[in-house]
């Protein structure tokens, strides 16, 4: 799929959602070491979150800040070329990486995009509040109606 059938050509994708809870911004190099610290403080958490049946990520070894920073450099290339959007999921009152959201293209023509997302173990109870406040603002502000919500 190309990005031009991802997202229509002249949409302007949302750079942030803000809630009381947590506040969405493009994820990029800029938040290695605290994504680094979310993701990896919450393995099993993560593993058993709807949306990453396959058991292949996080990986349960982890990765060095230097594997990390490539893969955020990735996701941050997916943003501009419109392939994919991630966002990084900020606590509010301190602004530190709680969680993470994928809005990627779907495997089935079911969908129009795959939605993933999880927080950390230790924001356990923003989980369904994350998911469902994603799935809201994508109804509202962006061009998909068929959302693979993977499991929620």
């Amino acid at each position: 799929m190309t990005a031009e059938e991802f997202v229509p050509a002249g949409f302007v994708p949302p750079a942030s959602l803000v809630t009381d809870q947590f506040h969405l911004e493009p994820l990029g190099p800029r938040h290695n070491e605290a994504d680094h610290a979310a993701w990896t403080s919450s393995i099993e958490h993560i593993r058993a979150t709807p949306g990453y049946p396959d058991g292949n990520w996080p990986p349960r070894d982890g990765m060095t800040l230097e594997e990390n920073l490539v893969d955020l450099r990735r996701h941050a290339e997916d943003f501009v070329h419109r392939k994919g959007f991630t966002f990084t999921v900020l606590s509010p009152e301190d602004g530190d990486v709680i969680g993470c959201v994928y809005l990627y293209p779907p495997e089935s023509e079911e969908s129009d995009v795959t939605v993933q997302s999880w927080v950390r173990a230790d924001k356990s109870d923003l989980d369904t509040a994350l998911a469902d406040a994603v799935a809201r603002w994508l109804a509202a502000v962006w061009p998909w109606r068929r959302l693979d919500r993977c499991g929620r």
